[in-house]
């Protein structure tokens, strides 16, 4: 490893390779589960760099695993088998936005909140918008196909990537897509780059679809006795052809966890609100709100609250994002997990949860992005508890199985990973993982880049423990 090092350090500065024993295990997690320690780690500040980095480590058979802030749920920068970790973070130098084409040019280490923001002086809008997107880079949002509230609208993060700069894996400089909005040259490479979790290339330069930001915002809370009624609203709100740019759930278990945490006077005593946010011109979404509030009196059994300003509207959205840090106050451990089902199968996931809860006896509480099925089922434990975590595990396995036998899928928007990967065939069969793999072997064919994601190795089993 010394003589690959010192060939490293030829094209690269030293201070750009970490090698100490603090440094590597600074980069051995992430937001998941399980300590890799990589074998040495390098900071990139251009795509030269990414080529060369890759080309040697081909010519030694090296696994580089990229990385952006490490924010993964699900494992994806985790180097499971050691070797390089490739720092994307540092790389924040670029951030173009072209007004009158509507998009931004950036490089990989740009956080996502600060691309919206920039956007924003142009009054145009960036719309993915994942709960981490003020600590998150581009490059790892790229990577996993981040999502987040405004999906439900809006779309997620490949539905506005229209071209990449790319480094192979075999360390070749390639570009994808432009700057045009239309463009069906030859296959979408662009769209198979985003979201392969960094096992087919190295994105080093994103072109992103901007859109005008909207005039207006409207807020309402809908509190509800019954968690299963909450999720036969969400379609009948949707089927009256309505479309908020927003529609998030909390269930009774979270809105404890955040009055608890820091109290905001959500109400306790229901199974459920739901969040809504509409956009657009003042006029319309005020008619849009009042039909909404029609379409949940009729309902029945739920409580309206229209925020009346800004300020009202921002405490229930901050509501929403503490879940996750007041959730963690029960108990030190999180499995976050992201199944999602088709809409009108909503009520049917809640009520599998329900009873996913109570037979494996932990602590499940469900938040998540109720207006496109994209659910958060969040399991609170402690992984010191060896006896609980194998009932986590089970409940885990049984959760991805619901949502699959619904319709659904095992990740909406945090990607498979290491976590996942034991059960793709359950989802794909076993021809549809097949022609994945042959995907990844043409453009891989040494294997080199983030091997150990994505794709089950014989006999894995999802382990929560150790």
């Amino acid at each position: 490893m010394d003589v690959i090092i010192k060939e490293f350090e030829e094209f690269l500065p030293s201070n750009q390779i970490l090698t100490s024993l603090a440094s590597r295990y600074s980069y051995s997690y992430d937001a998941s589960f399980g300590t890799y320690l990589p074998d040495f780690v390098v900071q990139v500040k251009n795509k030269e760099e990414v080529s060369s980095i890759l080309k040697l480590a081909n010519k030694y058979k090296i696994p580089v695993t990229p990385r952006g802030q490490g924010t993964s749920l699900s494992g994806g920068p985790l180097p499971v088998k050691n070797g390089i970790v490739l720092d994307m973070s540092q790389w924040d130098s670029y951030l173009q936005i072209y007004p009158d084409d509507l998009v931004a040019v950036v490089s990989p280490g740009v956080l996502t909140a600060t691309i919206n923001e920039t956007a924003g002086k142009y009054g145009l809008m960036y719309p993915p918008d994942p709960s981490s997107a003020h600590v998150s880079t581009i490059g790892g949002n790229l990577a996993e196909n981040s999502g987040g509230p405004r999906g439900l609208k809006y779309g997620v993060t490949k539905d506005y990537v229209i071209g990449l700069e790319v480094v192979t894996p075999e360390g070749e400089i390639i570009k994808t897509g432009g700057k045009t909005i239309k463009n069906v040259t030859g296959y979408d490479l662009t769209k198979i780059i985003v979201g392969s979790e960094g096992t087919l290339g190295v994105i080093t330069e994103a072109t992103l679809k901007l859109v005008p930001k909207p005039p207006a915002t409207l807020t309402m809370m809908a509190v509800f006795d019954d968690l299963v009624l909450s999720g036969k609203a969400i379609s009948k709100v949707l089927t009256n052809g309505i479309l908020p740019s927003k529609m998030e759930i909390m269930d009774q278990f979270s809105i404890i966890a955040v009055e608890n945490y820091q109290p905001i006077g959500l109400p306790t005593d229901c199974e459920a609100i739901i969040l809504i946010e509409l956009d657009g011109h003042p006029l319309a979404i005020e008619d849009e709100m009042k039909k909404i509030e029609s379409i949940f009196t009729e309902i029945g059994s739920v409580k309206v609250k229209i925020a009346k300003d800004e300020a009202e509207a921002a405490s229930y959205w901050k509501a929403r994002k503490l879940v996750s840090p007041a959730i963690v106050k029960i108990k030190p451990t999180k499995v976050s997990e992201d199944a999602t089902v088709p809409r009108s199968k909503i009520p049917e996931m809640f009520q599998r949860l329900k009873e996913i809860r109570e037979k494996y006896n932990i602590h499940l509480v469900v938040f998540g992005h109720a207006g496109d099925g994209n659910l958060h089922p969040n399991i609170i434990c402690d992984k010191r508890d060896e006896d609980e975590m194998i009932r986590v595990e089970k409940a885990v396995a049984e959760i991805f199985e619901a949502a699959v036998q619904l319709g659904g899928t095992l990740s909406g928007e945090h990607g498979i990973g290491t976590l996942k990967s034991p059960f793709m065939e359950m989802e794909l069969g076993e021809i549809g993982l097949d022609m994945m793999k042959k995907i990844k072997q043409a453009w891989d064919p040494n294997n080199i880049l983030n091997p150990g994601k994505i794709f089950p190795e014989k006999g894995q089993k999802l382990v929560l423990r150790g």
